[in-house]
């Protein structure tokens, strides 16, 4: 586990072990005063995410194959060549994250020169781009995450998770239930599509019964 899961802990009363369970799930939603429903797709989704909690900053050390893969809009055709980018994390994310390189529906608000960089995806659901690390800071009143944006990985990895579910009203769609459509709709908020479904499913599904048990 990371130790963001640790300082969650912490923060939240239980001993900061770093290993995710039934009484750490508990814990969270009760400091944060979710319903189980709440708790469990917002945990769901942030465990998918994140792989069970251990990855909390996006990982852009991509090779040449996997950056056309992924970021293919951004090389061949006469765009970029993806071999002088590739295995080099800063250099891409200065170039596919920057405003100038993207359509204006994909723009992130990074302007400045390593602005791609600096506000690259961090937290367990990934808040990325000056504009969205802007709003969090903003609406949850951390005015040093825009000096240190690595706090979004480090102490508030969780609650940028959790304002993402409340700026996207990811909660009403919450409040529907748990079950499989419910999942799915909420899935395709925070994926784009339904990439890892199953493995989705399981986990808010898992994550339920503990806090409805």
């Amino acid at each position: 586990m990371s130790d963001a899961m640790r300082t969650l802990q912490a923060r939240c009363g239980v001993t900061a072990d770093g290993s995710f369970g039934p009484n750490t799930a508990r814990a969270i939603a009760k400091h944060y005063d979710l319903s189980p429903e709440r708790a469990a797709h917002l945990l769901g989704q942030a465990a998918h995410e994140s792989g069970n909690f251990k990855l909390t900053q996006e990982n852009l050390n991509y090779s040449e194959k996997a950056l056309n893969a992924v970021f293919g809009r951004y090389f061949g055709d006469g765009k970029e060549d993806a071999s002088k980018y590739a295995r080099n994390p800063q250099k891409i994310a200065d170039y596919v994250y920057m405003d100038k390189n993207r359509s204006s529906k994909g723009a992130l608000g990074n302007i400045e020169d390593g602005d791609g960089w600096r506000f690259r995806g961090r937290g367990f659901l990934q808040c990325t781009g000056r504009t969205n690390y802007r709003a969090f800071a903003s609406e949850m009143r951390l005015p040093d995450v825009m000096k240190d944006p690595d706090l979004v990985a480090t102490d508030y990895a969780f609650e940028s998770a959790l304002w993402f579910f409340e700026r996207n009203n990811l909660f009403k769609i919450a409040d529907e239930g748990v079950n499989d459509e419910v999942i799915t709709k909420i899935t395709r908020r925070v994926n784009g599509g339904t990439h890892g479904l199953d493995d989705r499913l399981e986990k808010t599904k898992k994550i339920y019964s503990w806090l409805s048990s």
